[in-house]
């Protein structure tokens, strides 16, 4: 051991022992606390891992050209499908809530139709209006004398009607209880106290008035509706070019072309439907006429009346119209005639379907049989009778509005861009300014 404490063993050289500094003021136990707090920041930094790399944005998953085509064109069908349906509803319901007005102006361009040629053939002699007024005075009075004359002809045979009534009655009971049913007497006067109760029953406790009442508000209904059919016929006819060009004008400017051309194919779909439902409805009841007048049966200008006026309500109306033509031959000649009536109602009846309904609605009104008793379906299930006296004209108008304009569009075209090149196309008119002094 030396003088500085070292120790070596023989053959080793002394190599100089390197001593830390040692700063002022810190000790020894400070700088290695220091020193390992360094390595130990040093390796948990090295074990620390990399940070993940940055998310790139990518195209959304709900872009256009990500959904399928298919899914993509059946939901633009199905909203707009559903905004067509919730708007036709609420047309609809609003139609029905002013259906006292709705349906006489209905009425009110039927006739209007069907009474325009003659207008036409009188404004050769006459002033416009006055055409207008005789044919409207003249269809009103024409109306009037044919119902007076079938109610006073009802009247009339009244009471010959009644007692084969009462005869047919009796012969009915006295059938029930010779012939293979064997009702006695007691069974059918329980059978008619029966009946009796029932309507009793349905009487009690204000029954009779609220039925009262409600005729009252269907008889105030029918008025108000024959007055304003009077005078909306006679506006339509006299005022109708006017009418129709002030409706135009509520159309864009661009569209008021097409507008007006659909609205005058609509109105010639509608004259020639009704003309050709005057027609057959005038057939029905000739023939029906004529099948009561050979066989004898009463009130045979009643019968056609009713008839011709039942041929306006399609596929149904005719059929009523002439069962009522062989109740009255059951009542009053027997089951024999009635079912020589029902024969001639239904050979009528097939003359009709198939030889004057596919040629003249054929003919007049492009309008397939199936479309109609769907449109008549439709009809009735919307608004009852009054539906399906509608439901077929309005079919036929709808039809040839949109053929008119699908021959107007070719194949391929955008409608858009078509209505933008006739707006360029069309000539704009100078605007003259006003003075001050104007």
């Amino acid at each position: 051991m030396d003088d500085d404490g070292d120790r070596s063993g023989p053959g080793e050289e002394h190599a100089p022992r390197r001593r830390l500094p040692i700063l002022p003021g810190r000790s020894h136990d400070e700088g290695l606390a220091e020193r390992l707090a360094q390595q130990w920041a040093t390796a948990r930094a090295e074990r620390r891992p990399e940070p993940p790399p940055p998310i790139r944005s990518g195209p959304s998953n709900v872009a256009r050209a990500q959904v399928p085509y298919g899914v993509d064109l059946a939901a633009a069908w199905a909203w707009r499908f559903l905004v067509i349906a919730a708007a036709g509803y609420l047309l609809f319901r609003v139609i029905g809530f002013f259906s006292v007005i709705a349906l006489p102006i209905a009425i009110s361009l039927l006739i209007a139709a069907l009474v325009a040629p003659l207008v036409r053939l009188l404004d050769r002699a006459l002033p416009h209006q006055l055409s207008s007024a005789i044919v409207v005075v003249g269809g009103l009075a024409s109306v009037g004398l044919l119902l007076t004359f079938v109610g006073q002809q009802v009247a009339t045979g009244a009471t010959d009607l009644a007692d084969s009534v009462v005869d047919g009655i009796g012969q009915i009971r006295a059938w029930l209880e010779d012939g293979p049913l064997k009702v006695s007497d007691s069974q059918l006067d329980g059978y008619l106290t029966d009946v009796q109760r029932a309507i009793t029953e349905t009487t009690r406790e204000g029954g009779v008035l609220t039925q009262i009442g409600e005729v009252g508000t269907a008889v105030g209904h029918v008025v108000a509706g024959f007055f304003i059919v009077l005078f909306a016929t006679f506006f339509f006819i006299a005022d109708g070019e006017r009418i129709w060009a002030w409706t135009v004008r509520l159309a864009p400017r661009a569209a008021r072309e097409k507008v007006d051309s659909s609205g005058q194919v609509a109105w010639r779909s509608t004259t020639q439907f009704v003309r050709a439902t005057v027609i057959v409805a005038a057939v029905d009841a000739i023939g029906v006429m004529i099948v009561a007048a050979v066989l004898g049966v009463p009130f045979v200008l009643a019968i056609g009346v009713l008839v011709f006026l039942g041929a306006f309500v399609p596929m149904v109306g005719a059929t009523v119209a002439g069962t009522v033509a062989i109740l009255v031959a059951l009542v009053d000649q027997g089951p024999i005639t009635a079912l020589l009536m029902l024969a001639g109602v239904i050979a009528v009846q097939q003359i009709e379907g198939h030889v004057l309904q596919p040629f003249l609605m054929g003919r007049f009104v492009s309008v397939h049989p199936l479309g109609v008793i769907v449109a008549i379906g439709c009809g009735v299930l919307v608004a009852g009778i009054a539906g399906a006296l509608v439901a077929v004209p309005l079919a036929s108008a709808v039809n040839a509005v949109v053929q008119h304009l699908a021959s107007q569009t070719d194949v391929g075209e955008d409608p858009q861009q078509a209505l933008a090149d006739e707006v360029e196309r069309e000539p704009v008119e100078p605007v003259e300014e006003e003075t001050p002094g104007d």
